[in-house]
């Protein structure tokens, strides 16, 4: 179990150290009156730092140098 763990936060650590972050786009209402409305779409950034993904690899590879082998 603990070398799946090991593994899957591997994964994680070095996307999250490729790919920093994210956008997508949201509908938000603007008017709303009555039988009129008014949408806009907004493009929402999300960012994570990038020793967060090096933390979650390192801490990987410790997990998996560590695990007993079955």
């Amino acid at each position: 179990m603990n070398r799946t763990i090991g593994i899957v936060l591997i994964i994680i650590g070095a996307a999250m150290l490729i790919w920093t972050g994210f956008s997508y786009t949201k509908k938000e209402k603007v008017v709303d009156a009555g039988p009129l409305q008014i949408s806009v779409n907004k493009q929402k950034t999300v960012n994570w730092p990038p020793y967060l993904g090096g933390i979650l690899l390192i801490g990987g590879i410790v997990v998996v140098a560590t695990a007993k082998k079955t």
